[in-house]
């Protein structure tokens, strides 16, 4: 799994806060990146977010993925907001194309890290 940069806003002045993560299936999602923080997460419905970090050469490695459903509950994710900025990640990138909650758990699973290869 990685994150593959737009080539369609490369060069642009003003780029777009896109980007696109590869699963391990090699399904293209493309998402919206922005900054992790309690007020940002709690207006994302209906989405997968990656919760990101990126290292000192810009490289983005996935801290964590969920699902974000039509009726989102404060408490639950500003606790996932703790945990994953104690990880440190800083950015989450949201992935907003999924119709249904099972298509949405299916990406969720594509772009999570495969457990036995975690580091």
């Amino acid at each position: 799994m990685r994150e593959e940069r737009l080539r369609a806003t490369a060069g642009l002045h003003s780029a777009l806060a896109l980007s696109s993560w590869r699963g391990r299936s090699g399904r293209r999602y493309i998402v919206g990146v922005h900054p992790l923080n309690e007020s940002e997460i709690l207006n994302v419905t209906n989405a997968v977010i990656l919760a990101v970090r990126r290292d000192e050469t810009g490289t983005a490695r996935v801290i964590d993925v969920a699902t974000a459903s039509s009726h989102p509950s404060e408490q639950t994710r500003t606790r996932w907001v703790g945990l994953v900025q104690a990880r440190g990640a800083t950015e989450m990138h949201v992935h907003r194309l999924a119709e249904s909650e099972a298509q949405r758990r299916a990406i969720l699973e594509d772009l999570r890290e495969d457990e036995s290869q975690a580091s």
